[in-house]
Protein backbone atom coordinates (compact mmCIF):
# COMPACT_ATOMS: atom_id res chain seq x y z
CA UNK A 1 0.00 0.00 0.00
CA UNK A 2 2.69 2.52 0.87
CA UNK A 3 5.71 3.39 -1.17
CA UNK A 4 9.17 4.24 0.13
CA UNK A 5 8.91 7.71 -1.45
CA UNK A 6 9.63 10.68 0.77
CA UNK A 7 7.40 13.08 -1.17
CA UNK A 8 4.57 13.11 -3.70
CA UNK A 9 2.79 15.65 -5.91
CA UNK A 10 -0.06 17.31 -4.05
CA UNK A 11 -2.62 16.70 -6.81
CA UNK A 12 -1.76 13.00 -6.88
CA UNK A 13 -1.94 12.71 -3.08
CA UNK A 14 -5.33 14.48 -2.91
CA UNK A 15 -6.66 12.06 -5.52
CA UNK A 16 -5.22 8.98 -3.77
CA UNK A 17 -6.69 10.18 -0.46
CA UNK A 18 -10.09 10.54 -2.16
CA UNK A 19 -10.46 14.19 -1.22
CA UNK A 20 -11.64 14.77 -4.81
CA UNK A 21 -13.00 12.44 -7.49
CA UNK A 22 -10.44 13.02 -10.24
CA UNK A 23 -6.82 14.05 -10.46
CA UNK A 24 -7.74 16.95 -12.74
CA UNK A 25 -10.19 18.15 -10.07
CA UNK A 26 -7.35 17.97 -7.55
CA UNK A 27 -5.15 20.06 -9.83
CA UNK A 28 -7.94 22.61 -10.30
CA UNK A 29 -8.47 22.81 -6.53
CA UNK A 30 -4.80 23.56 -5.97
CA UNK A 31 -4.56 26.05 -8.86
CA UNK A 32 -7.58 27.96 -7.55
CA UNK A 33 -5.78 28.57 -4.26
CA UNK A 34 -7.98 26.45 -2.00
CA UNK A 35 -5.12 24.38 -0.59
CA UNK A 36 -2.43 25.33 1.93
CA UNK A 37 0.55 23.24 2.97
CA UNK A 38 1.75 24.02 6.50
CA UNK A 39 -0.11 27.32 6.34
CA UNK A 40 1.33 28.44 2.99
CA UNK A 41 -0.99 28.68 0.00
CA UNK A 42 0.16 26.59 -2.96
CA UNK A 43 -0.98 27.07 -6.56
CA UNK A 44 1.06 24.46 -8.39
CA UNK A 45 -0.32 20.91 -8.66
CA UNK A 46 3.27 19.67 -8.83
CA UNK A 47 4.04 21.00 -5.33
CA UNK A 48 5.56 18.19 -3.25
CA UNK A 49 4.04 17.13 0.06
CA UNK A 50 5.94 15.15 2.67
CA UNK A 51 4.89 12.91 5.52
CA UNK A 52 3.93 15.10 8.46
CA UNK A 53 2.74 18.06 6.36
CA UNK A 54 -0.59 19.59 7.39
CA UNK A 55 -2.94 20.43 4.52
CA UNK A 56 -5.70 23.00 4.87
CA UNK A 57 -8.33 22.39 2.20
CA UNK A 58 -11.33 24.64 1.54
CA UNK A 59 -13.85 22.36 -0.15
CA UNK A 60 -17.65 22.27 -0.30
CA UNK A 61 -18.22 25.24 2.02
CA UNK A 62 -16.07 23.76 4.79
CA UNK A 63 -12.42 23.60 5.72
CA UNK A 64 -10.60 20.31 6.31
CA UNK A 65 -7.28 19.93 8.08
CA UNK A 66 -5.43 16.76 7.08
CA UNK A 67 -2.05 15.54 8.28
CA UNK A 68 -0.20 13.45 5.68
CA UNK A 69 0.65 10.06 7.18
CA UNK A 70 1.85 8.06 4.16
CA UNK A 71 1.69 7.72 0.40
CA UNK A 72 0.08 5.15 -1.88
CA UNK A 73 1.36 3.73 -5.14
CA UNK A 74 -2.15 3.72 -6.60
CA UNK A 75 -5.67 4.79 -5.69
CA UNK A 76 -7.45 2.27 -3.51
CA UNK A 77 -10.80 1.97 -1.79
CA UNK A 78 -12.07 4.36 0.86
CA UNK A 79 -10.52 2.39 3.72
CA UNK A 80 -7.07 2.49 2.08
CA UNK A 81 -7.50 6.21 1.38
CA UNK A 82 -8.37 6.90 5.02
CA UNK A 83 -5.02 5.40 6.08
CA UNK A 84 -3.14 8.11 4.17
CA UNK A 85 -4.05 10.92 6.56
CA UNK A 86 -5.25 11.93 10.00
CA UNK A 87 -8.25 14.27 10.06
CA UNK A 88 -7.44 17.18 12.40
CA UNK A 89 -10.80 18.94 12.09
CA UNK A 90 -13.71 17.93 14.30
Amino acid sequence: MTSPATRERIDKWLWHARVVRTRSAAAALVESGHVRVNGVRVRQPSHAVRIGDVLTIALDARVRLLKVECFAERRGDALAARALYIELTK
